[in-house]
């Protein structure tokens, strides 16, 4: 059975390549997200596309299906292991799952500021982490900016851990991100992205912790009325391709993928800090209170966290992070 279940997914997966024909030489991936078409994401999507097209004589297309048309998160990356289709971006937290080195971004205050997190994205480290998932099919290209977390609040800002004392925080189905939020100091409480909206409005939850356009586009900041952007992790996102697809593919269009995904990777950044901009302006007119707290408290007790992790893989590539400059 285990035999005919991996036979399949090598069909599949060819099938995603061939799909579309490969009378002159064409190929067609697709690629699918859960968000929608006006989020940077997928406008860096069709950039990439679109060099791809460009860098491989025009051989090498990709079909880009946004706001879950062929599934969620989570369904589009099942179907990517069976090789349904070939490219998808799923956060980094989810791929904790799958490779252990992606646990490394659910520590607090891992990058000294937004240069280090893109130094070490960009170099050997990021691409060692990219690579870590191949082993189940997952081949990282590149990353996409996804910013930085903070806590939003129905009740009260969160200005200290101190605040954070009872607190019932949402969190991903993350097990690193439910160890975050109770480190520092909160009651981690695991929600799916959909349901949390009412969860907040009726107390379920007291807040959650996310990105500027993430708080935009769900409206959560018509419940929570506080913002303390703490900032404490980066948890970036991942653009990512079925290996067996990627393996099928000739030298000329992997040459042409991995190109016009890295060209895409500063499209997405500089749409993103347009984006982020852009939420706070709407979300401060209409009422969202914004505070800067300091980080050092946060800082001091989110170490507790990388103690537990001391001597391992995650623990040691944490370390490596600190120091590299």
């Amino acid at each position: 059975m285990h035999i005919r279940i991996k036979n399949i997914a090598l069909i599949l997966a060819w099938l995603c390549i061939t799909a579309c024909g490969s009378k002159d030489n064409v190929v067609k991936l697709k690629m699918a997200h859960g968000l929608s078409a006006t989020h940077p994401v997928h406008k860096a999507m069709l950039q990439m596309a679109e060099k791809a097209l460009a860098k491989s004589d025009s051989t090498l297309v990709i079909d880009v299906y946004p706001s879950e048309q062929l599934g969620n998160e989570k369904e589009c990356l099942e179907k990517l292991q069976l090789g349904a289709i070939a490219l998808t971006k799923v956060s980094s937290s989810i791929l904790e799952n799958f490779a252990d080195e992606y646990k490394v971004f659910a520590l607090p205050y891992l990058f000294k500021n937004k240069d280090h997190n893109w130094e070490i994205l960009d170099g050997p480290i990021g691409k060692r982490i990219l690579a870590s998932g191949e082993k189940v099919k997952l081949k990282g290209l590149v990353y996409y900016d996804a910013g930085f977390r903070s806590f939003y609040t129905t009740e009260k800002p969160i200005l200290s851990p101190d605040d954070l004392h009872g607190v019932k925080i949402r969190t991903q189905q993350s097990p690193m991100a439910i160890k975050m939020v109770e480190t520092l100091g909160g009651s981690p409480t695991p929600i799916s992205w959909g349901e949390l909206y009412t969860s907040l409005q009726q107390g379920v939850v007291d807040g959650a912790e996310n990105n500027e356009p993430s708080l935009f586009t769900s409206n959560h900041y018509e419940v929570c009325k506080h913002y303390s952007l703490d900032e404490h992790t980066a948890v970036p996102d991942v653009v990512i391709i079925n290996t067996s697809v990627w393996n099928g593919l000739s030298e000329l269009h992997r040459t042409a993928l991995q190109g016009a995904a890295e060209e895409s990777v500063s499209y997405q950044r500089e749409l993103w800090q347009e984006f982020v901009a852009e939420s706070m302006q709407k979300m401060e007119a209409a009422g969202l209170k914004v505070y800067h707290p300091d980080k050092a408290p946060f800082r001091e007790q989110g170490a507790k966290l990388w103690r537990e992790f001391d001597g391992t893989v995650i623990g040691d590539l944490a370390k490596e992070i600190q120091v590299a400059e």
